[in-house]
């Protein structure tokens, strides 16, 4: 529900934004983007690209790295990729006016992906994604998936794909980082929605 909501908006200030240009479309949904996170998950993305970079496959180093509250040259460079990549999709995005109604299931699919990895992956350390992990409501995923992927064969069939890159990245953070932690959930959803946006643009060009 709360994805729809996000997606809703940005759906919405995207095509305010087209009206005008679409660079102007994609900036208003880019900022509506960042505003309406708090920017955690590019808080989680930069911490744990820093933990990565610094880690020299030393798990304890980049537990250690993605603590600390400063964000290193490898953080930069993943918000900065990010927040580019983001940008130009979505004026990709903007352009066509195919898969406006893709935008709106997109975060839904990012966000029940958090969920996921947060009930399948032990936690890294004690912290937020620990308050998840327990007992997981299997039925409850089941449900919200089977109505996103009905809502995306309906809207945009594109998204049928979104448990393909959800699975992969609980796959990067099983074999790569051991686990999860909030900063890895941040930068799950971050990294999907960027994989679910091309996706969606891909898709305009067929």
């Amino acid at each position: 529900m709360v994805g729809a909501l996000i997606g809703a908006l940005l759906a919405a200030a995207l095509w305010l934004g087209t009206r005008v240009d679409p660079w102007l479309g994609a900036l208003a949904a880019l900022g509506a983007w960042v505003w309406v996170s708090g920017g955690l998950h590019l808080d989680g993305l930069a911490d744990l690209a820093d933990g990565l970079g610094a880690a020299h496959r030393s798990r304890e180093r980049m537990l250690a790295v993605m603590k600390e509250p400063h964000v290193g040259s490898f953080g930069v460079i993943a918000l900065v990729l990010a927040l580019i990549a983001k940008l130009v999709l979505l004026m990709l995005l903007a352009k066509s006016s195919a898969n406006l109604w893709g935008l709106l299931l997109l975060p839904a699919w990012a966000r029940l992906g958090a969920v996921w990895w947060s009930v399948s992956l032990p936690p890294l350390a004690a912290g937020s994604a620990a308050l998840f992990a327990g007992k997981p409501d299997w039925r409850a995923l089941a449900l919200g998936a089977a109505a996103l992927a009905l809502l995306s064969a309906l809207l945009a069939p594109a998204l049928l794909l979104a448990p393909l890159a959800l699975w992969g990245w609980r796959r990067f953070l099983a074999q790569r980082v051991g686990g999860m932690s909030g900063d890895c959930l941040g930068a799950g959803v971050e990294c999907s929605e960027i994989v679910l946006l091309v996706l969606l643009v891909v898709a305009t060009a067929f």
